[in-house]
């Protein structure tokens, strides 16, 4: 990574969020440094992000662009404990570690580790978790300090090495086969609670 791209990625508020199209702020980071993105991508970072990324890059300071989202206040993700099933899908998608359990038990989410990225939502297949907002009537950089960009950079890249320590090249046909055996679990699971929330109330 070059220094300019350094600069950037330090500017940014490190929420791993993927809004801006990229795989995380690292990337993002790059393609500003190399003219493929706009300075405009970050809603998490909101105006100020966009200012400080202007003063980087000389760029003019503009909104930030509706593709990819808009400036709010930041989002902390709340699991349903009653409804969790222990998939574990939502820790392997957290960038940041930020939700505690393990398979077959209800998870639970670290607030002071959340940073509202969203990447939890999709992949819960029983739409088990929520966001609320953790910073009433504060947006972007108002929202999230120096302190917090940092401790979230910092674990997601503690994420990111033991995704690469744990990963297998190629998984062996015992893993392949474990991998079946727990979506087979899932959607075991996924239908018990179908029949739940189907049940009358008594």
């Amino acid at each position: 990574m070059g220094a300019l791209a350094r600069r950037i990625l330090d500017a940014l508020p490190q929420t791993q969020c993927t809004r801006c199209g990229y795989a995380d702020c690292a990337g993002y980071a790059e393609a500003i440094a190399g003219g493929q993105a706009g300075i405009d991508q970050c809603p998490p970072g909101g105006a100020e992000g966009v200012h400080r990324l202007s003063q980087l890059t000389g760029r003019p300071v503009r909104p930030i662009d509706p593709r990819f989202g808009t400036e709010g206040p930041r989002a902390m993700a709340v699991i349903d404990e009653t409804w969790c099933i222990g998939c574990t899908l939502c820790l392997d998608a957290c960038p940041t570690d930020a939700i505690l359990g393990i398979n077959k038990r209800m998870h639970t989410v670290i607030e002071a580790h959340c940073t509202g990225c969203e990447l939890c939502i999709p992949v819960c297949p029983v739409d088990c978790i929520s966001l609320e907002d953790a910073t009433p009537g504060r947006t972007g950089w108002q929202a999230w300090s120096q302190a917090q960009a940092d401790e979230a950079r910092s674990r997601y890249d503690a994420h990111r090495r033991r995704q690469d320590r744990d990963e297998p090249i190629a998984a062996p046909p015992a893993e392949a086969a474990a991998s079946e055996r727990k979506r087979s679990i899932v959607e075991a699971a996924l239908a018990r609670a179908r029949a739940a929330k189907a049940a009358p109330t008594p």
